[in-house]
This record gives C-alpha cells, structure tokens and sequence, in this order.
C-alpha cells in the first residue's frame, strides 16, 4: 500500500514537471482567451463526458461563485447538468447532439467553449466545437494521450504530456483553476477601472 501510494504521487509530480516544461504558454493564451470572454461581456460553456463532466461543473462554478477573492458572478455555464436537455436530445438526436444542440441554443459569437476529454476523441464535444465555430465562438481544448481529434478541431488545445487518465485529469483541473486564479487577478484590476 506504501508503495501503491508513492508511486501515485511521483506520478502526479512527473506529469506536473511535463506540463510546467510543456504547456506554459498555451495555459496562458487560454487564460488570455477566457479573460477577454468575460470582459468583453460574454460567456463561457464548458462541457465534458464523466469526470471530464464534473470537471466542467466545477470550474463553471468557481466562474459563477467565487474561486479565491470576492468579485461578481461570471458568467460560465456547464452544460453538462441539465439532465432534461441531455436526455431529451440524446433520446431525439443521439448522444453525440447533446452538447452541439445546446451550443446552438445558448452560445452567441463571442463566447468561449472549453471542452474537456481525456482523449481528445468525444464525438460530442467535437461536434459542439464545430457548432460554436460556425457561430463565432472561441474553442479550448483540454485533453491528453496526445490530443486525439481535438487536434485541428478547436483554436486551442491543451494536451497534457501523459496517456494515463487520472494524471490528465488531474492537470485538467488544475488547469482549469489556474484560468481561474488569472481571471480573478485580471478581473478584479479591470472591475476597479
């Protein structure tokens, strides 16, 4: 057991060196691009299947509350959690409608899609990419295992340097309150102008 959980974490800290040596300047361009969403007064969707799903659920809360420092409510949904859209769109359409029909009803040009896959290869979150795409919104990808179809499939993708599930999800979560942290520095600065 000693060993099961040393090695669990050695695991986590050599993916972490990989993702510091590897994905510092797009982690950036991603915090610049959710940034600029919500200054310019519109919305982040987040979307995933599994944990990549509870992923979303969590960072568009801490957009919607409160991740470190008091400051309004931004605005990010997941739409992942109505559970009515999902299954009346998966039951009408198939699975792979479920994120594309709700990007059609609620993203405006403008907007940012951020969707999560371990893989980078969820059919349903390829399809909602190249729906806010023809709307006009800002697509990031947050994937691994070498970033799969997200790859040419949004204007941004973050692929963690590991082929093991729970290390990428992990940094995606991290990721993900990393873009928090900066919004909440960078928001507040320009909420005082």
């Amino acid at each position: 057991m000693k060993k099961t959980i040393e090695n669990e974490l050695f695991s986590h800290q050599e993916v972490i060196k990989s993702v510091i040596n590897t994905l510092k300047s797009e982690i950036e361009e991603a915090c610049s691009i959710v940034l600029e969403t919500i200054v310019n007064g519109n919305k982040i969707l987040l979307m995933g299947n599994g944990g990549s799903a509870a992923d979303a659920q969590h960072i568009a809360a801490e957009f919607t509350g409160r991740y470190k420092i008091e400051r309004k409510g931004l605005p990010a949904i997941a739409i992942t959690t109505d559970t009515s859209a999902l299954t009346a769109i998966g039951n009408d359409y198939g699975y792979n409608f479920v994120f594309e029909r709700q990007v059609e009803a609620l993203a405006n040009k403008g907007d940012c899609l951020i969707g999560i896959s371990s893989t980078g290869n969820s059919e349903n979150v390829l399809r909602a990419f190249t729906k806010g795409k023809e709307i006009g919104c800002k697509t990031i990808g947050l994937s691994g295992k070498g970033g799969g179809k997200f790859n040419g499939n949004c204007d941004l993708n973050l692929i963690v340097p590991s082929n093991d599930t729970p290390r990428v999800q992990e940094m995606h979560i991290l990721v993900g309150h990393i873009i928090c942290q900066v919004v909440d520095n960078e928001y507040s600065k320009n909420e005082m102008l």
